[in-house]
């Protein structure tokens, strides 16, 4: 097979394949980095947050690593850059087209359990002990994982070959009854609210549901507090509360913005039956590549948004970097 994109000078290639030789090594790097070191800082336990939510955030973090490895970086980048590996072998493009959806699943499903679960801890106040423990964070994320993988199974089947050499099929195209056969547009229906409409509308709720409680409750303590002690004192629990409220829009924000042109595409191609591309310049294909680069750019951000705006989290990171240069020195000396 020849190689299609590197063959020729960077300046004649589309302005979207421009892009994204650009854009996906960013985000490969960024995802890579940004993702492990998270896991490392919140594995160690000192960022001063419960058990609870630091299963989540480790559990977060490591699918969004899984995002940025198989999805940015063996599949973008090797599709842009080396599109003769084994890879593009139809058995094993087909698999790994079917584990990119489950990567992708979990990593959307993981912020929504997250979600619900501060949702408990903030608002539901007889379930939360039940709930908002470690041993129940630890049974979420060991049912999401493998249920999203099976859930994703039928699309290793929904590919077939592009060309077969010395016998051996490569590539992997969409069989035509994918759009329209009953059951492959009633799997790829369900595939599409469960990620991401369902995830979008319930965060949205549990967002609005929690900021409403939380007001509420300030409003309370405010009340209290300004009849008692007058109401021009600060009171460092509201302070506390109106930090969460930034914290809850900054997600559920990032994540529907970072959706939104996917979903809306997604609803064009079905009530427009246009499933083909003209060529590279196609309105539709660069309308269909940048959802995929925005809702990739997740990758990057969910766990900055959950745990680097955490004051202890970046002295963490602060002591880290700090440490890796000595030990750098040290190593060299030696």
């Amino acid at each position: 097979m020849k190689t299609i994109f590197t063959d020729y000078p960077f300046f004649l290639l589309p302005p979207i394949i421009q892009a994204e030789m650009i854009y996906y090594p960013i985000i490969a790097v960024l995802g890579i980095l940004a993702n492990v070191i998270s896991i490392v800082i919140l594995s160690r336990g000192k960022c001063g947050l419960s058990k609870c939510v630091s299963r989540y955030l480790v559990a977060m973090a490591a699918a969004d690593l899984l995002v940025a490895v198989i999805d940015v970086l063996l599949y973008r980048i090797n599709h842009l850059f080396f599109p003769t590996t084994f890879l593009f072998i139809t058995q094993v493009c087909s698999f790994h087209k079917a584990l990119n959806h489950a990567v992708t699943d979990i990593s959307v499903w993981l912020t929504l359990s997250f979600t619900l679960d501060r949702y408990l801890m903030i608002c539901c106040h007889k379930l939360r002990s039940r709930f908002c423990t470690e041993k129940t964070a630890a049974r979420v994320i060991a049912t999401v994982c493998p249920l999203f993988c099976c859930k994703n199974i039928p699309w290793y089947f929904a590919f077939e070959p592009s060309i077969s050499i010395h016998n051996v099929a490569w590539g992997c195209n969409i069989k035509q009854e994918f759009y329209i056969e009953p059951t492959w547009i009633l799997f790829t229906w369900i595939h599409r609210c469960f990620t991401p409409l369902l995830p979008m509308f319930l965060i949205l709720l549990l967002n609005a549901l929690t900021v409403g409680h939380i007001l509420k409750a300030s409003q309370v303590r405010k009340n209290l507090r300004g009849s008692k002690n007058g109401a021009n004192q600060n009171d460092a629990e509201l302070e506390s509360r109106r930090k969460s409220i930034i914290l809850l829009f900054a997600i559920s924000g990032n994540f529907i913005m970072l959706w939104m042109t996917y979903f809306i595409y997604f609803l064009w191609t079905q009530i427009t039956t246009r499933f083909y591309f003209t060529g590279l310049s196609d309105p539709s294909l660069i309308a269909d590549e940048t959802s995929y680069m925005l809702l990739l750019l997740s990758c990057c951000t969910n766990t900055c948004i959950y745990a680097v705006t955490q004051s202890k989290f970046r002295e963490e990171l602060k002591t880290g970097m700090t440490y890796l240069p000595r030990i750098m020195s040290k190593c060299v000396k030696e």
